[in-house]
């Protein structure tokens, strides 16, 4: 079974004819790749250095609560 997906990527600025796409799916897209980029900047998540899935979970938790609290 295969998914429906729709691209949501905005066309270039100075693009003649502007393609259509939907802001506001752009905009919590954008929304999670910021926050999937902060996570990584720890570099145990980066690098998935934990060594069982539980203290993976406990890693990413941990850099979550730190990322909220800035």
């Amino acid at each position: 079974m295969t998914l429906p997906i729709t691209p949501v990527i905005p066309p270039k600025s100075n693009r003649r004819f502007p393609a259509e796409f939907d802001k506001e799916t752009y905009k919590w897209r954008h929304l999670i790749e910021n926050y999937f980029g902060k996570l990584k900047e720890n570099r145990g998540i980066a690098m998935r250095s934990c060594k069982t899935d539980q203290s993976f979970k406990a890693f990413i938790s941990i850099a979550a609560t730190l990322i909220h609290t800035r």
